[in-house]
């Protein structure tokens, strides 16, 4: 058994003495988005630091807790924070719950992130749907041993975020009567913002918002065989030539006012996602 599988099952075996839930969704909510934890009908919460090889949070806004308990219907376990490799995390760090979900039992993976809009047709405050991304992060979680048992060496990934939920996605959204975009999400370190040359480049590769996180969960999720949705809340606008200063308390208070109107399309997606999950 590999060093990796000895961890996942260390926290596994853990989590079991605390949980008699078998979640079938995980979701993991970005900055300023932790309020879909309202919605949820919490059966237990536990903080990242007991819970055995999970880093800590140590980005405002991030709580560090893992929360199991019901969302529309289904059972859920949602991370009320994240890890970001410019916290000093390995991949293999960041991407470390993800892999405790998978054997948790959970199919289905909803992200979230609030990124810096390149795209001239979004506004401040927009969500748009994630439809591809690009890793410019400099590193890469599958990097080093492959255990086969977790996944294959050389992962397909020409559908990371599945059609099928950005469908659902966009039914659910025009129902609700909520705006909602669709575009590609480019991860790069941070923890610094960009550049004007920089967002010039990023959007001239083909990139709408720009953010530090995601990827590295897409990517082993991908490699895990679980389906993925992923949304980005453009918390502020990146337009090279009108571009001003932004502070984190800003990019936050923008997530928080979008976040009521992403809550309410995650609950409803949730919901109306097949048993299959």
């Amino acid at each position: 058994m590999s060093e990796l599988r000895k961890q996942i099952n260390d926290a596994l075996q853990f989590l079991l003495t605390k949980t008699q839930l078998s979640p079938t969704v995980g979701i993991i909510l970005g900055t300023g988005l932790g309020g879909l934890v309202k919605e949820i009908q919490i059966e237990t919460v536990i903080d990242y630091s007991d819970i055995p090889h999970f880093p800590l949070s140590t980005v405002e806004s991030h709580k560090g807790k893992l929360i199991f308990g019901k969302l529309g219907g289904k059972n859920i376990v949602a991370m009320q924070g994240r890890f970001h490799y410019y916290e000093g995390y390995s991949m293999q760090q960041v991407t470390f719950p993800i892999r405790v979900m998978k054997f948790l039992g959970v199919k289905s993976l909803l992200i979230s992130n609030a990124a810096g809009g390149m795209n001239p047709l979004f506004v401040k405050g927009d969500i748009m749907l994630i439809t591809d991304h690009i890793n410019l992060l400099g590193d890469n979680p599958l990097i080093g041993h492959n255990d086969d048992e977790l996944g294959p060496r050389f992962p397909d990934m020409t559908e990371p975020y599945t059609r099928e939920l950005i469908s659902l996605a966009e039914t659910v959204a025009l129902d609700l009567k909520i705006r909602l975009q669709k575009g590609v999400f480019v991860a790069v370190s941070g923890p610094n913002l960009e550049t004007r040359a920089e967002y010039r480049f990023l959007r001239g590769i083909g990139a709408d918002v720009v953010g530090m996180s995601t990827v590295p969960e897409v990517i082993v999720a991908v490699h895990q065989s679980m389906r993925v949705l992923g949304f980005s809340i453009m918390t502020d606008e990146c337009f090279p030539d009108a571009l001003k200063p932004v502070s984190l308390q800003e990019v936050i208070a923008v997530a928080n006012g979008a976040e009521p109107k992403l809550t309410s399309i995650m609950k409803e997606v949730v919901a109306r996602m097949q048993d299959y999950v």
